[in-house]
């Protein structure tokens, strides 16, 4: 995943995507190095992995970009019964595999918002209120750089690896 150079100026568009193309660079960077057991070690006691956290986040660009903006049927791994589904590795997952599936889902985030304005509204809705793009965008950037603070303590708890960004 390739980060872009922040405008510094320009179209409102160009900079949202841009931070949040660099966040999705920096989850995947995170991960760069490590074995599958140190991917998936919970380092914290709520039981979060850096690897998860990339899981999880490949479902929450499905949820807020292909389901609720486009309006495409996503299916997903949790349920009521088991919520944070999307945050576990299975016995059969890989680094590969986590790192693929959050690849597709950003690839299929960037072709919706290149065909949409930042005004168009979500096709779904939510207490019968929709979403402008805009705030889907703005939200993708707040969620992704939470878990990249997260991904920075994690690593470093790992194996002290310390960095803001990829080179």
């Amino acid at each position: 995943m390739e980060t872009r150079k922040e405008p510094r100026t320009g179209p409102g568009k160009e900079m949202l995507l841009a931070m949040l193309d660099n966040n999705r660079a920096i989850m995947v960077w995170k991960l760069e190095g490590l074995t599958r057991e140190e991917a998936t070690r919970p380092v914290v006691a709520s039981g979060t992995s850096l690897l998860g956290m990339v899981k999880h986040l490949a479902f929450v660009e499905r949820w807020w970009f292909d389901d609720f903006f486009a309006g495409t049927d996503v299916d997903y791994p949790w349920s009521e019964g088991d919520p944070d589904a999307d945050f576990r590795i299975e016995d059969d997952e890989t680094i590969d595999d986590i790192i693929a599936l959050y690849t597709k889902a950003v690839e299929r985030s960037t072709a919706i918002t290149a065909e949409a304005q930042l005004d168009n509204l979500s096709v779904r809705n939510r207490n019968d209120k929709r979403f402008a793009l805009r705030w889907i965008v703005a939200h993708m950037i707040e969620e992704t750089a939470r878990h990249a603070g997260h991904a920075d303590i994690v690593r470093e708890l790992i194996d002290e690896t310390t960095g803001y960004y990829p080179e």
